[in-house]
């Protein structure tokens, strides 16, 4: 089956020093490009993180601080990775509470600017666990039949993810080969920033997804309590929450839409 795609699709993977969106750091990423005429393009590099790698985390993807000690850090190629990925969708296997957050932190950490609002993002663990209820492990075997070998590197894990999903569309009739439906199928909230900390409801109105405001409007939050908008600020928020926020704080205050 060849995909049916308008955009090129980069599945991706990361590898990083912990699971804190907010403060951990990408050691390895590896994203596999692909072309609606079918074509592949693969890359694989190793990221000084700038701080240590705790020693759980090497025990799971194998990298130590001593494995990227040498390589650049992600502001020396931040640039070059926002190129490729520039105009296209995006996949991976939770990517969507996980490394697309982390990605988009790294970005905004090193000031290079990409907006990816408008891309697609299709989560394949998303699909599966709706389907299946595995791990991608599991779903590797299940779907493809295959033990998934070097588990935890981002190379294996990324190539894998793209190979389930070719699976999932020929399994599930149901599914359609479109990246528009895959990336609704695949999402449980409609995200105003990638953290999920605040989405929007069947309105459209942004609402806070956390806390003793959960459920609430953000605009109506704002102006009952405009504390909080510091309080979130000062506080462990990702960065594009902080900044989704603002936008929508600056958004009221001008009223411009």
């Amino acid at each position: 089956m060849k995909l049916n795609l308008k955009n090129p699709l980069v599945f991706f993977d990361l590898e990083t020093t912990g699971i804190n969106v907010n403060t951990d750091r990408i050691v390895e990423i590896c994203y596999l490009k692909v072309y609606p005429n079918g074509n592949e393009e693969s890359k694989t590099m190793r990221i000084n993180p700038e701080m240590h790698i705790p020693e759980e985390s090497s025990k799971i993807h194998g990298i130590y601080d001593e494995d990227v000690a040498n390589c650049p850090t992600f502001k020396e190629v931040a640039k070059n990775i926002a190129k490729d990925i520039e105009g296209c969708d995006l996949a991976g296997f939770n990517s969507n509470r996980f490394d697309v957050p982390v990605l988009i932190e790294e970005f905004l950490r090193v000031g290079v600017d990409i907006d990816i609002s408008r891309r697609k993002f299709i989560d394949v663990q998303v699909i599966f666990h709706k389907m299946e209820q595995r791990t991608l492990s599991a779903a590797y075997k299940f779907y493809c039949k295959k033990n998934l070998e070097d588990a935890h590197s981002a190379e294996a894990d990324t190539r894998a993810t793209y190979e389930v999903l070719m699976s999932q569309l020929d399994t599930y009739t149901e599914l359609e080969n479109d990246v528009k439906f895959l990336s609704e199928f695949s999402s449980y909230n409609r995200n105003v920033d990638f953290a999920g900390r605040m989405v929007y409801d069947d309105n459209g109105i942004e609402i806070f997804n956390f806390g003793r405001y959960k459920g609430m409007a953000v605009t109506e939050v704002l102006q009952k309590d405009p504390g909080y908008y510091g309080w979130i600020l000062g506080n462990d928020f990702t960065l594009h929450t902080k900044a989704m926020l603002t936008k929508i704080r600056l958004r009221e205050l001008t009223g411009k839409k």
